[in-house]
């Protein structure tokens, strides 16, 4: 081939490519849609730049499907105004697109699904979005994200093996089932599913250590009662929020009062004080328990309780609500706090109200402390 036919060939390959490309890169680039993305990002809450969003939405909306990459990066540290949106004007563009015939850029939401860095609802997004197209594709992604830090994706992906144990158990097939069902129980985290899978693994006679699963906190040290008459104890520091002293007794609400070892048994780790202390009314308690982490580390203590409570890490007060038995759940509060290497001393404050109906008699809660996504923290 001669020198100019050669180069003109060159100039015709390139010429392809930009015409393939050009619209991908005007997206990514275009300084309009950059600024409508940064308005709808910082929207503000109670219709606050509200008018200000919906003309921003209407310019993003406006785009094609080359866009929706930009738009999905643009969710990443957006609150969730922002979030809405955004996905409110991606959905205005698969929509359009679609009706048109055209198709969705794959291979681009593919990759964005498994950068684990963007924002788990973006990428949920991202995730539905080519589920809608390809199925099999989906199936294929989501199988291989047991492990995945988004419970928005991972909760699929267990729910995908939980099915083909549960095909693998009407089939007969009891082995095989079992260690489906070991598997997801290992990577599920959330409450529904780890109870489902229990069950499961229970009624194929397999043992399911439910409190080593959640990672409870079961062995505490207990003190009371203390007065909690008309609801004054909740702000009245009693001797223990002064420092731990396990060998100590104290002037109680109605008689010297020590430290008594409990340990609770229950799947869930409901620390009952009604056992320990007794069955009383307008009562304060305390609970405290020794936490060895293995390095410093970004936690959150997770606490469920119908009753008043306080809690303080290594001395430091974290966090308390004064409500009465309006219903309790796992993980009802989430507190993010710092692990340091070493022991960490947990305080837990639980009054009891005056109420005297059968079902305002519960003066308990359960605990644990795990990551972001509420793996349980090893000791």
């Amino acid at each position: 081939m001669s020198g100019s036919l050669h180069l003109l060939a060159m100039l015709a390959f390139f010429g392809a490519l930009l015409l393939v490309y050009a619209p991908l890169a005007r997206a990514a680039i275009s300084p309009a849609l950059t600024k409508s993305l940064q308005t709808l990002r910082q929207v503000g809450p109670e219709g606050r730049d509200n008018a200000a969003a919906r003309e921003a939405w209407k310019k993003v909306a406006e785009s094609d499907a080359t866009a929706i990459p930009k738009i999905l990066e643009a969710m990443d540290g957006a609150n969730d105004l922002g979030l809405n949106w955004l996905r409110a004007a991606i959905e205005a563009i698969v929509g359009r697109e679609q009706s048109g015939g055209k198709s969705l850029p794959m291979d681009v939401l593919e990759k964005f699904v498994k950068e684990t860095r963007h924002h788990p609802r973006a990428r949920r997004f991202a995730y539905e979005l080519i589920a809608q197209t390809s199925a099999p594709t989906a199936q294929a992604l989501i199988a291989n994200m047991l492990d995945d830090p988004s419970s928005e994706l991972r909760r699929d992906a267990v729910e995908g093996v939980v099915v083909q144990a549960a095909q693998l158990r009407t089939a007969g097939k009891t082995a095989p089932a079992t260690e489906k069902f070991q598997t997801a129980l290992k990577a599920a985290r959330d409450v529904d599913q780890i109870e489902a899978i229990a069950k499961n693994l229970r009624e194929l006679g397999q043992p399911v250590d439910l409190p080593k699963v959640f990672g409870w906190i079961t062995d505490w040290k207990v003190i009371g009662p203390f007065d909690n008459t008309g609801n004054a104890g909740f702000e009245m520091a009693f001797p223990p929020e002064e420092g731990i002293d396990l060998g100590v007794e104290y002037e109680g609400k109605t008689a010297k009062v020590g430290w008594k070892e409990f340990t609770t048994r229950d799947d869930y780790g409901r620390v009952d004080l009604n056992k320990p202390l007794g069955a009383l009314k307008s009562v304060t308690g305390y609970a405290y328990a020794e936490f060895y982490a293995r390095d410093s580390r970004p936690v959150e203590i997770r606490l469920g309780c119908k009753n008043g409570w306080k809690i303080w890490l290594n001395g430091k007060f974290i966090f308390g609500r004064e409500e009465y038995h309006r219903g309790a759940e796992i993980d009802q509060y989430r507190l993010p706090v710092e692990l340091k290497p070493g022991k960490n001393r947990i305080l837990v404050k639980v009054t009891q109200n005056d109420m005297v109906e059968d079902w305002t008699k519960e003066w308990e809660f359960q605990l644990r402390i795990t990551d972001s996504l509420g793996t349980p923290i090893p000791q």
